[in-house]
């Protein structure tokens, strides 16, 4: 129930900023008159709907609730961890939050190649905007497993895969793909922070944010 109270808080914030962006271009982009504001509002309503409406609400608020009712077990397979999951996504909302009150990430539509280099973007802001995501990864991360383990043992007590309800693949597969793609992202999120703060250059200066880890 939690998980739904923050994600609908969320939704409302997300949904709050899509008006501010309809608004601009319904303008012509005078309404703001400020580019940077108007990428600010842009990545970080990008960043609200993904990170903290989508995965919370249906991950871990209609996920951990429905998914052992019809599995027909009396909670998900590891409910600690279900809380510890839970405790990370207002701590990265309010590390996010946080981030927008200082001056914010301008990215726009694209994330890694204006904040590649910190001269581009020098606020701490975007430090704290990578940090949040760093923790609302982890604790995808960790409602991921969570899911799979519980998917897992349910289908092991209905005695056939067949009879596994939809909501329950859907579940599992996306909790899989998480599983496959949130230390992707958290490997690039730490390579950007590596450029910014310790002249590194893991991301090509010229710009397009192609990592030069996978160009050699």
């Amino acid at each position: 129930f939690m998980y739904i109270v923050v994600s609908l808080w969320s939704g409302i914030m997300g949904f709050s900023l899509s008006m501010i962006i309809r608004l601009e271009l319904g303008s012509g982009g005078q309404w703001m008159g400020d580019e940077y504001l108007y990428n600010l509002v842009v990545t970080s309503h990008g960043v609200m709907m993904l990170f903290f409406l989508v995965m919370p609400m249906f991950m871990g608020g209609f996920g951990n609730w429905l998914m052992p009712v019809m599995l027909g077990l009396d909670d998900m397979a590891l409910p600690r961890l279900n809380n510890l999951s839970f405790l990370m996504v207002p701590v990265a909302l309010i590390i996010f939050s946080i981030s927008m009150l200082i001056k914010g990430g301008s990215a726009g539509w694209t994330m890694y190649p204006p904040l590649m280099l910190s001269e581009y973007s020098s606020s701490v802001s975007v430090d704290l905007m990578i940090l949040s995501l760093h923790v609302a990864g982890l604790s995808s991360l960790l409602g991921s497993i969570n899911i799979v383990v519980t998917g897992v043992i349910g289908s092991k007590m209905s005695g056939s895969v067949e009879q596994i309800p939809l909501l329950v693949w859907a579940l599992m597969i996306t909790a899989v793909l998480v599983l496959l793609t949130i230390p992707v992202l958290a490997a690039a999120l730490t390579m950007l922070l590596l450029d910014r703060n310790f002249s590194t250059s893991y991301f090509d200066p010229t710009g397009g944010g192609s990592p030069l880890l996978y160009q050699h």
